[in-house]
């Protein structure tokens, strides 16, 4: 029987590679997302599950083509929605959220110390016209957990939102693209803002 070859190249042989890195990973981020929907994970185990299969996907995905990349549920016939609004997302669950109930939040000075470097670090950075997604992703990821993590500040906080859209916008662009002026100008206005609110509300509820 004659064997058949997938590929004629090496060329070829890595994007069948890439392929299947990407189907694997989108499957395994599907059944996470379902499992910590069961509660079948706790959220510390999610969260570390979930960054490594983001970031793991962060990666091959630059290997392949933008027009590869927005076909390949379709391609491929996966069936995988909460897999893809996770990686639309670009962090997990527990960040995009409030999780009071994971042992995360808190309303004593070791949250509210986190809370007020990370706004403090994200202002520096923005002041200091660091502009690359690779640098801002992690700084606006950080800061949405600590304001999440603030059990004082409302449920509907509305900055929460304001900077969860700012991390969908940086996951779909390439790490190596960066804001252009008027973007890092609005969002270190929004920071400020935000930190200045965060401020108000704290010392309202002592």
């Amino acid at each position: 029987m004659d064997t058949i070859k997938l590929y004629n190249s090496s060329a070829e042989r890595e994007m069948h590679e890439n392929m299947a890195a990407l189907y694997a990973i989108i499957l395994s981020l599907e059944y996470l997302e379902r499992a910590f929907a069961r509660d079948s994970v706790s959220a510390t185990e999610y969260t570390a599950e979930c960054n490594k299969l983001l970031l793991q996907y962060k990666t091959v995905s630059q290997m392949v083509s933008a027009k590869e990349l927005n076909d390949f549920p379709r391609t491929y016939r996966l069936n995988c929605p909460a897999a893809m609004r996770r990686l639309e997302v670009g962090i997990p669950s527990t960040i995009e959220h409030s999780n009071s109930g994971s042992g995360l939040s808190g309303n004593n000075a070791k949250y509210v110390a986190k809370a007020v470097q990370d706004f403090i670090t994200t202002m520096d950075a923005l002041s200091m016209d660091m502009r690359s997604v690779d640098k801002l992703h992690p700084l606006l990821s950080d800061l949405l957990q600590s304001i999440n993590a603030a059990s004082f500040l409302p449920t509907d906080f509305k900055w929460k939102s304001v900077f969860r859209n700012w991390l969908i916008r940086l996951n779909q662009m390439k790490a190596s693209d960066e804001l252009d002026d008027d973007q890092v100008r609005q969002l270190l206005f929004e920071v400020e803002q935000s930190y200045a609110d965060f401020k108000s509300m704290l010392d309202s509820s002592e």
